[in-house]
């Protein structure tokens, strides 16, 4: 059988850089995993059968598609792995987390992830996840096991804060959450009672676009929080039970909306994640994290892009393309005409982001 080949000399040094962040994994398991990231980078597929036309060596496609498989199946890379590679592209200083499901269907097999990752660039990256084994919310001790997980690497002191949906509510969770020091900013849903009153009717008479917070502390799960309210210009009331100031937390639930466009960047709008025929969730999980190194490449070339080059904006205030289309565009165009300027950039793909707000 003819050896696979490295794609080229930057595919060593970034399979290098790799085993700086995790020496305990062997030097061709790692290959394999660059060898596959930039594929899927090329490919903008994690079907194994388009990534295998886009692995290097002169080996046969099926046993390119065997490579493939072999990473995904791979127990080695477990999360500890992924997370790894993962956190040296945070900045210093704290960090907003995020916390979401995404989910999808493969025939008859529902497919369900839920993932807690840092806010950053208007995306979110995912810094850990698990394959639920159920359809619909997570329970309570996923999500003690997701943050629990994260902490063992990035200690609450460098956390901003957990902002959430209003699936993520519950006593148990929101003591939790206090008790590891963890600021939260999570919505809560109507029908919560608060101080023997539903949240909606302490809002009842607010108008849209304004904002207004219960004057004191309340009792929310069995914890003492703020609680603020605003109303969308649609007439939606959205309550949040939050640790932060009120325009504070304002700011910082917007921001929730960033694991949405890494969801859809990983899915329809980039990587289709949703053609997966990988259901087991072991091995969902561990695409996930494939795809996930995948993703976040694209996005630190994209932002280091638009530093140099801004994206254009359009009419209507929106930008052209998101930061991590721009740069696919630049890895898909170097991978194939221009090795020695991708060569060149490697430096890029293993520079932490730069903190929030510096220049």
């Amino acid at each position: 059988m003819t050896a696979s080949t490295p794609a080229c000399r930057q595919s060593i040094e970034l399979t290098k850089h790799f085993k700086a962040c995790v020496p305990f994994l062997r030097i061709d398991t790692l290959q394999r995993v660059v060898d596959l990231v930039l594929a899927m980078i090329t490919a903008q597929s994690v079907n194994h059968r388009d990534l295998a036309t886009q692995m290097p060596g002169d080996s046969s496609l099926e046993a390119k598609k065997r490579r493939v498989e072999r990473a995904v199946h791979d127990e080695q890379l477990t999360m500890q792995v992924f997370l790894a590679l993962v956190l040296i592209h945070l900045p210093p200083g704290k960090v907003l987390m995020s916390l979401d499901r995404t989910t999808w269907e493969h025939g008859e097999a529902p497919l369900n992830l839920l993932v807690l990752g840092a806010v950053m660039h208007s995306d979110t990256i995912p810094l850990v996840w698990i394959a639920l084994d159920h359809t619909g919310n997570s329970d309570t001790r996923a999500r003690l096991w997701l943050v629990l997980k994260l902490l063992q690497a990035l200690p609450a002191t460098r956390w901003k804060g957990l902002v959430a949906d209003r699936e993520f509510i519950g006593a148990e969770w929101f003591r939790f959450l206090r008790r590891q020091g963890i600021r939260r900013a999570v919505r809560i849903r109507k029908d919560t009672i608060l101080d023997e009153l539903r949240a909606d009717e302490w809002f009842d008479d607010l108008p849209p676009g304004e904002f207004r917070m219960i004057a004191e502390k309340t009792a929310v799960f069995g914890a003492w929080m703020r609680v603020v309210a605003t109303r969308s210009p649609a007439g939606d009331l959205v309550i949040i039970a939050t640790d932060f100031g009120v325009w504070e937390t304002w700011q910082l639930y917007k921001l929730r909306w960033s694991l949405e466009c890494t969801f859809g960047s990983l899915k329809s709008r980039g990587f289709d994640l949703e053609r997966t025929g990988v259901t087991q969730p072991k091995r969902l999980e561990r695409l996930f994290g494939l795809v996930t190194l995948a993703w976040l490449s694209c996005l630190r070339i994209g932002v280091w892009r638009h530093e140099r080059h801004p994206i254009r904006v359009l009419a209507h205030g929106r930008k052209a393309m998101s930061l991590v289309r721009y740069g696919t565009e630049w890895f898909i165009n170097a991978l194939r005409w221009d090795p020695d300027g991708f060569a060149k950039r490697l430096t890029i793909l293993i520079k932490p982001f730069s903190a929030p707000g510096a220049a």
